[in-house]
């Protein structure tokens, strides 16, 4: 009887072990430098993998997933933190390998995210292009944008390629067509720019003259998606990008097979949690509450950094021109004795390499314990989100982690020139 109670105690503690976290992540770790990684799973409708922006290694590790899935033959969209025509253009350089549309493309997309305005960003689409020429016509990428309206510059150009503005002669098209053959304005939508004031007269001159215009639209979905865009930009959108985003994907739905094809995100990792901050709801966790999709369906893959640096700043001359730029090491990395993520210990203490993937999600994970274990920012100075995901678990958030360590910071487009 005692040996019999001996052997169960040790059977539980031993259970007990076996689901402490540190131990989990070892049994549930890859390495994404290696040449055979395979993605652990193999049903999902969205996978998206996000991080905070501005260091070398993000990128690396996103091409790492993109490059196991694609091989795969698991993803036929590819979406990143862009709009829909800088979207279009960037399946214009997947055809047609044309570097200096790519350099342009890079430097608007950063107009969203200034640190991946950056020499990685440019160089990791080189490699995708070179991926996706190695695939069969039927599997190869299309490249889908979303997001709230970057910059004005490749959605008036792309108007122009919807609108027949030779037979089209009214005054506020030839203004986009001047504007865009001379290239030279502010394309910003954050003020009233002057680019903003041409075709906010084009969208007005288009919905009251809708009937004359149509004659000479070739693609009529695209033009009025574009033109709601542009509406919302007209708007105060502040507060609005995350339901611009949903508002977008599931109309773009009626366009491209979302339901039927799976889809990569590339986005801030904020936009890819799959539960709320307090009242803050993401695009993924939109997705789920609208019941686009099944919360199984969406996977969420967050990358967090170590020894690792940022690009952090870009400094011009007082004419504007590119002088040299700042990196940051410790705020903004999220691994920083006054800023940190709540659990990141575990997975520096488990890791395999500088870009180990860990798996959150299976059935037996202590990951679903009550704790916001790599949500919660713990932050000494500032307000962190402690209280918006008090009691909430991991896995409620993401489905895996990828730890990047000793990365050095993103460089600047500019040091290409």
């Amino acid at each position: 009887m005692n040996k019999t109670l001996t052997l169960l105690c040790a059977f539980f503690i031993v259970q007990g072990y076996t689901q402490t976290k540190i131990d989990y992540l070892k049994n549930n770790r890859f390495d994404l430098n290696s040449s055979d990684f395979v993605f652990p799973q193999n049903e999902f409708k969205i996978i998206g993998f996000g991080a905070y922006h501005g260091s070398a290694k993000t990128e690396k590790a996103e091409y790492a997933l993109l490059k196991a899935l694609v091989k795969n033959k698991k993803i036929s969209y590819y979406l990143p933190e862009t709009d829909f025509c800088i979207g279009e253009y960037f399946n214009q350089y997947l055809k047609t390998g044309d570097t200096l549309l790519l350099r342009d493309l890079v430097r608007n997309y950063g107009a969203r995210v200034p640190q991946e305005k950056s020499i990685e960003t440019y160089e990791k689409w080189k490699k995708i292009k070179a991926l996706n020429d190695n695939l069969q016509e039927e599997n190869k990428l299309t490249v889908v944008g979303v997001d709230l309206l970057v910059t004005y510059k490749y959605t008036a150009k792309y108007l122009l390629e919807l609108v027949n503005y030779q037979n089209n002669t009214s005054a506020s098209l030839q203004k986009i067509v001047r504007m865009v053959t001379l290239d030279t304005t502010d394309y910003s939508p954050n003020y009233n720019s002057y680019s903003k004031n041409v075709l906010r007269e084009f969208v007005n001159d288009y919905e009251k003259n809708t009937t004359e215009f149509n004659k000479h639209i070739s693609d009529k979905f695209k033009f009025d998606h574009i033109v709601q865009n542009l509406k919302n930009t007209f708007e105060d959108f502040s507060f609005k990008r995350e339901q611009i985003i949903y508002d977008n994907y599931m109309h773009l739905m009626r366009l491209h097979d979302f339901d039927k094809k799976p889809q990569f995100f590339r986005f801030g990792f904020f936009h890819l949690e799959k539960e709320r901050e307090g009242n803050n709801a993401s695009f993924f966790t939109n997705l789920i509450e609208n019941a686009v999709y099944k919360r199984e369906d969406i996977v969420s893959v967050i990358g967090y950094l170590t020894e690792s640096r940022v690009l952090w700043d870009v400094v011009y001359d007082d004419n504007q021109n590119y002088k040299t730029y700042t990196t940051e090491g410790g705020y903004g990395i999220g691994d920083y004795e006054k800023e940190y993520f709540r659990g990141i210990d575990n997975l520096k203490k488990a890791k395999i390499s500088d870009v180990t993937l860990f798996q959150l999600n299976k059935s037996n994970t202590p990951y679903n314990d009550g704790i916001p274990d790599l949500i919660e920012i713990v932050m000494t100075d500032e307000k962190s989100n402690g209280e918006a995901v008090k009691g909430k678990s991991t896995t409620r958030f993401l489905d895996y982690a990828v730890l990047i360590s000793n990365s050095k910071a993103n460089v600047p487009i500019q040091e290409l020139d």
